[in-house]
């Protein structure tokens, strides 16, 4: 029998699909909530906390709001008196109820933060404290490490964006990467896009059989594609008990590249189109050169060449692909976990929810 891993990585088309279809007809109020606020907050954790790094990029170059990553300690420990007027704090957690981040974002209402929950839970906590709840439609999810609850959560990061975008009044400096496009439009190949990334389950069958071995795994990415990299940094970890660095390709050059060699594979991700794509290839090109074994998940021609092996990747423009990008690293890890003799669905010293702060 197939894991729950398996099962519901090849449940993210629909999960999306119904997901799409309930946050869509929610952009109305996001654009009045986002006419009161310039400011981005995100409060998150674990693979929530990835979601929002997508959701911080798609904010930050689509909608031309300034989104920033919440250090939840702030208020659950140092009860930091903070001027969050003017700021839409946005809390992601697919249970509702890790108390912590319901916390903050009680927190950050206090200190004048209009609020939005995106939750996979609709009586949830969570749920209940915000201003707009974007519940998604991930339905349950039975295996801990999360994979359709993260996807669903990267489509409620890009209704957010769409529907917090500035509408440029006149000379614009440079096109609206999402496009003129009405939002369902913009965002309608998704689903069959993640859903043709579940195809690739042999090749990622296969190159876990190569990765066994391997107890030491840099994973890397950079501009959207990062939040993907740091997302199977985790599942790798969660899954398969493997040292997985997530990096960005910035963070990566500057000193911690001493550390992949011979014995140190690499794994790169990257859309097939966008400004990080050369980057991408060079980066893949100076870790050959020192040795390590480069697999490759994306990219272009160009890039798979300079990895020893690379999984393909969607043909969606760079800002939605990484909806698609996490699928065959999500297949990967599963993989990679079974061919270790380890169950994915039950990663030791884990449990659906995770409750930070005593």
């Amino acid at each position: 029998m197939p894991s729950r891993m398996r099962v519901e990585i090849g449940e993210q088309p629909d999960a999306l699909r119904r997901t799409f279809d309930a946050l869509l007809p929610q952009v109305g109020e996001l654009e009045a909530l986002g006419r009161a606020t310039g400011q981005v907050l995100f409060i998150a954790r674990g693979s929530s906390d990835n979601a929002a790094v997508y959701g911080q990029y798609l904010c930050s170059v689509h909608a031309g709001r300034l989104a920033t990553l919440a250090s939840p300690s702030l208020a659950t420990v140092y009860g930091a008196d903070l001027d969050l007027h003017g700021v839409l704090a946005v809390a992601v957690s697919q249970s509702g109820a890790t108390e912590e981040i319901v916390r903050t974002l009680e927190w950050a209402r206090r200190c004048g933060a209009r609020t939005v929950a995106v939750t996979n839970a609709p009586g949830s906590p969570l749920a209940g404290l915000a201003d707009i709840a974007l519940i998604t439609r991930a339905g349950r999810e039975l295996a801990v490490p999360a994979t359709k609850t993260y996807t669903t959560q990267l489509a409620a990061m890009a209704v957010l964006a769409l529907s917090l975008r500035r509408r440029p009044t006149a000379d614009p400096v440079g096109p609206d990467a999402l496009g003129d496009l009405d939002p369902a439009e913009a965002l309608a190949g998704v689903p069959d896009a993640v859903g043709a990334m579940v195809e690739v389950a042999p090749a990622a069958e296969a190159l876990a059989g190569r990765l066994t071995g391997a107890e030491t795994l840099v994973v890397s990415g950079r501009g959207f594609a990062y939040s993907t990299a740091l997302e199977l940094a985790l599942k790798l970890k969660e899954t398969c008990y493997v040292t997985a660095v997530g990096l960005s390709y910035a963070d990566l050059v500057h000193g911690p590249i001493a550390i992949v060699d011979a014995a140190t594979p690499a794994l790169l991700v990257a859309a097939a189109d966008g400004p990080m794509l050369p980057e991408m290839t060079g980066l893949a090109r100076r870790a050959a050169a020192a040795g390590a074994p480069v697999y490759g998940i994306g990219g272009d021609h160009e890039f798979a060449a300079a990895c020893r092996s690379a999984l393909p990747g969607p043909s969606l423009p760079e800002h939605l692909a990484p909806f698609a990008l996490v699928v065959p690293g999500q297949l990967l890890a599963e993989a990679l976990a079974r061919a270790k003799g380890l169950d994915p669905d039950q990663p030791r010293g884990l449990a659906k929810v995770t409750q930070t702060d005593a």
